[in-house]
């Protein structure tokens, strides 16, 4: 990848609304030049799209955590994302390695609430669930780097 690609990703990966006019600034390059990098880097699927970042404290969900969880039966389908996907507290599903077969990223507003997502993905997915709480959050989705 060119080294003025990698500038307009770690550009856009920090600020996902900058104008092509000023990525054309910071990159040395025209506006519709760093217009068409853009589009060739959408296109190639290198960007995958543009999201608005939601603060979850602001929307009431206060707790973090994230959840291992492991079928009761290693034999069942492995369908544990799709029995788990209608389950909105659920913000992320990653398939991992190592005990567990999926790492779930939860948020709800309270403790209470936690405990009453867990006794929900146990009977909902039929898993185990081993649970860490976030108690902050230094940095997460760290721009790209360039």
């Amino acid at each position: 990848m060119e080294k003025i690609d990698q500038q307009i990703l770690a550009l856009l990966s920090g600020d996902g609304r900058m104008s092509y006019t000023d990525i054309g600034k910071a990159t040395g390059l025209s506006t519709s030049a760093a217009q068409q990098r853009v589009r060739r880097l959408e296109q190639r699927g290198v960007i995958l799209g543009y999201t608005a970042r939601l603060n979850p404290v602001a929307l009431g969900r206060t707790l973090t955590a994230f959840v291992e969880v492991t079928p009761l039966d290693p034999g069942q389908p492995d369908d544990i994302p799709d029995r788990l996907a209608p389950i909105e507290e659920v913000v992320s599903c990653y398939s991992i390695a190592g005990d567990a077969n999926y790492l779930l990223k939860v948020q709800v507003g309270t403790p209470l609430d936690l405990e009453h997502l867990l006794l929900r993905l146990r009977t909902t997915g039929n898993v185990t669930t081993h649970t860490t709480l976030v108690l902050s959050v230094p940095y997460e989705e760290r721009p790209f780097p360039g």
